[in-house]
């Protein structure tokens, strides 16, 4: 899905159709590109680009309009020289200040993506739903959760579940099972098999315990 102030580059040779929606549709605006600075971008990359402010999107819309009106004059020389600078100032626009926000832009995508986790704690998430959710691929979720946590997405999901876990053995009377479920384990065996291998002890054994125990 591509909505208003984004931009998406097609890599070339790659197939693709592409329509707007029947009720509210919208015009794009569209160029090729070819030459030997391209490779200073990263076109292939198949990654949509958002213009946050109105700032930038009316930079861009200066540039595809200065495009165009050079476009309507003669086929010169200098013509061209011109629009390749302008198609030089569209990329290094797009790419270059998407650069400057990708810091931003990935720890806001951790934090919401962490906060729909601790909604979720009562189910059984899968990684293929959460980037379906997020509209986000599953390597560039595992890249930016590395590099932010230090986890892998599903690894820290299941530490949460079990930090959720801790806190219902500790301060409700649920049975082992009955914490499994509410954490969307079915299998009671399995839950205490993930329990261990994270807190370091068994359910039953941190449920008995006077010390708080968790492995990191």
């Amino acid at each position: 899905m591509i909505h208003e102030n984004e931009a998406f580059c097609i890599p070339r040779y790659c197939g693709h159709r592409y329509y707007a929606c029947e009720d509210d549709p919208w015009s794009i605006l569209w160029v090729h590109f070819k030459g030997e600075d391209v490779k200073y971008f990263p076109l292939e990359e198949c990654k949509t680009v958002t213009f946050n402010s109105d700032n930038a999107t009316n930079r861009m819309m200066f540039l595809f309009e200065l495009l165009f009106r050079v476009l309507d004059g003669n086929y010169t020389l200098g013509n061209f020289i011109y629009i390749s600078q302008v198609l030089s100032l569209i990329l290094a626009e797009t790419y270059n200040r998407e650069k400057h926000h990708t810091t931003l832009e990935q720890n806001r995508h951790v934090t919401n993506v962490v906060r729909y986790m601790y909604k979720h704690l009562h189910e059984e998430l899968t990684l293929q739903q959460i980037a379906e959710e997020f509209e986000l691929s599953k390597s560039y979720l595992n890249v930016i959760f590395r590099k932010y946590t230090r986890h892998a997405p599903m690894d820290f999901y299941i530490s949460l579940k079990m930090k959720e876990a801790c806190k219902l053995l500790r301060s409700t009377n649920l049975y082992i099972y009955e914490v499994a479920q509410q954490l969307g384990y079915q299998d009671q065996y399995y839950f205490s098999r993930i329990f261990k291998k994270v807190v370091g002890i068994s359910p039953k054994e941190y449920k008995n315990s006077e010390f708080f125990h968790y492995k990191e």
